[in-house]
């Protein structure tokens, strides 16, 4: 199947049958389950700041396939490392889209021979949750003489840093989510941290927050147009990220924080069928003791959600 530009494809069922089950429950504290926004469809849910400053969670250590909300980890590698290399220019490899057409991936489209940098590859990344972005910032920042090598390696350094920010119960097995063998997994309180640490990057933070994007190759006549497969993004006030996944295995997800005046709060979502962004706005609605009217934002005709 020929693959547009801008639009963002779901991963194929074939990816989630090895993404088997690996929920297992630990406690939740007290605390947090004692009151909380009501009804939340999701099997794991957990929000960092509640009306009076403490932790709400539904199964919040509880184990669970995260989908794409992996690529979050990809760029704070790429960023907490490689900070100084945005505007290097990659060259992007027929592997790279070999790579999504075999496991039928989210893609950025990035056209073989196209010179683009770290930084608009970021934009690629988060925004139409591009596997090819996610392979070729692995395949540039991992060591080894080989593809596989190189990208083994940058997986490593992803579980490296889960243990440097005490990420407990996260691990990967992917720089983008498909998972070969089922490890690839975090927990709803895990996402969270991660997702404060993402969002201390101002590099990463202006990528995140922005519902698309033009960015044109350097060495071709070529204009890439991306848009954010985040919906709550534009349609919830204060809403500045992060990042939506979804396979059969991990169900919707979605990593979300939103700021109002000086206080900023982070939510995740973990297998919500019944509807993610709804949940999103309960959850932020009891963080921020108000009723908010959303609308959500429509992607363009003929995109795919994540």
């Amino acid at each position: 199947m020929r693959l547009r530009r801008g639009v963002v494809r779901r991963w194929g069922t074939a990816l989630t049958a090895s993404t088997a089950a690996v929920a297992v429950a630990l406690p939740t504290a007290t605390a947090e389950a004692a009151a909380g926004p009501g009804e939340i469809g999701a099997k794991g849910a957990y929000l960092d700041s509640g009306p009076d400053g403490k932790p709400w969670g539904k199964a919040a250590d509880t184990k669970r396939p995260m989908a794409s909300t992996t690529k979050i980890m990809t760029a704070v590698v790429v960023l907490d490392d490689h900070a100084g290399e945005l505007d290097r220019q990659i060259a992007v490899k027929q592997s790279y889209r070999d790579w999504v057409t075999r496991k039928q991936a989210s893609t950025a489209d990035l056209r073989t021979g196209d010179k683009l940098t770290v930084r608009q590859l970021l934009y690629a990344l988060m925004l139409p949750s591009g596997c090819d972005a996610a392979y070729a910032l692995a395949d540039t920042f991992g060591s080894g003489g080989t593809e596989a090598e190189r990208t083994d390696s940058f997986v490593a350094t992803m579980n490296d840093k889960a243990r440097e920010l005490g990420l407990r119960n996260t691990r990967y097995d992917s720089f983008d989510g498909i998972s070969s063998q089922g490890g690839n997994y975090s927990t709803p309180r895990d996402l969270a941290k991660l997702a404060r640490h993402a969002l201390s990057s101002g590099t990463l933070a202006t990528v995140m927050k922005a519902t698309s994007t033009q960015q044109k190759a350097a060495n071709v006549n070529r204009l890439y147009t991306w848009y954010n497969t985040n919906k709550l993004l534009g349609s919830y006030q204060g809403v500045i990220g992060l990042k939506t996944g979804s396979t059969q295995a991990a169900g919707p997800c979605l990593v979300f924080a939103a700021q109002r005046g000086s206080r900023k709060v982070v939510g995740v979502i973990l297998n919500d069928a019944a509807g993610r962004y709804p949940d999103a706005a309960k959850m932020l609605d009891y963080a921020f003791r108000t009723r908010t009217a959303m609308k959500l934002r429509h992607l363009p005709s003929g995109a795919h959600e994540d």
